[in-house]
């Protein structure tokens, strides 16, 4: 960072934005394979959330990656830099008191790590939706296993890139266990006491 940069002193605060909300913001990290359910569980979440009055915006890979992340491939370098903006994105979301849910494959811990230590560990939820690979396979929703398979996709996480699980997740999904409905409603469960404003 340039040592010319100073920050500006506006007069609206990150906490006069949540009171204005009437809630607190925070960030929720949706990470799993591709085809394991974190687009669809984050968007039954932020219509839960809608309901409640939340004010909310989602993060994911339609929106990221073709606009502020159009120039990034999907190398090991540029999925870090993806992760990278996303969060500093998310940053300003949260200033701007937003709860803001990002449904991204996200595959290394470091990453994740990261993505924590930019947003502050106590608005960052990590959500890990656990589907098995040979599950995402079959669901294919996008036809990306298959292309993978046949050597049209380079990088494909889970197939010629590694996922790293993580190990400690705020909340853990089993798609192949647990309805989408009920996945939802324990995210929102769970995430309910943490954006209530003391009074």
């Amino acid at each position: 960072m340039s040592k010319h940069l100073i920050a500006h002193e506006y007069q609206i605060s990150k906490e006069d934005r949540q009171k204005l909300n009437n809630h607190k913001s925070l960030l929720l990290w949706f990470t799993g394979l591709s085809g394991s359910g974190k687009s669809t569980i984050a968007n039954v979440v932020e219509q839960k959330l809608f309901a409640l009055g939340i004010k909310t915006y989602t993060l994911d890979g339609d929106n990221i990656r073709k606009g502020i992340n159009s120039d990034l491939s999907f190398s090991p370098a540029d999925r870090t830099e993806n992760i990278r903006r996303i969060a500093e994105t998310a940053n300003l979301m949260i200033d701007a008191g937003i709860v803001v849910l990002a449904a991204f494959v996200s595959p290394y811990k470091k990453d994740r790590e990261n993505i924590k230590s930019v947003v502050k560990d106590v608005n960052f939820v990590e959500i890990y939706i656990n589907t098995s690979l040979k599950e995402c396979e079959r669901r294919d929703v996008k036809g990306l296993y298959k292309k993978a398979r046949a050597g049209e996709i380079k990088n494909m996480t889970g197939i010629s890139a590694p996922y790293e699980a993580p190990e400690n997740p705020d909340l853990e999904i089993k798609t192949e266990n647990e309805t989408v409905e009920d996945a939802a409603q324990r995210i929102v469960d769970y995430i309910k006491p943490k954006i209530k404003l003391e009074q």
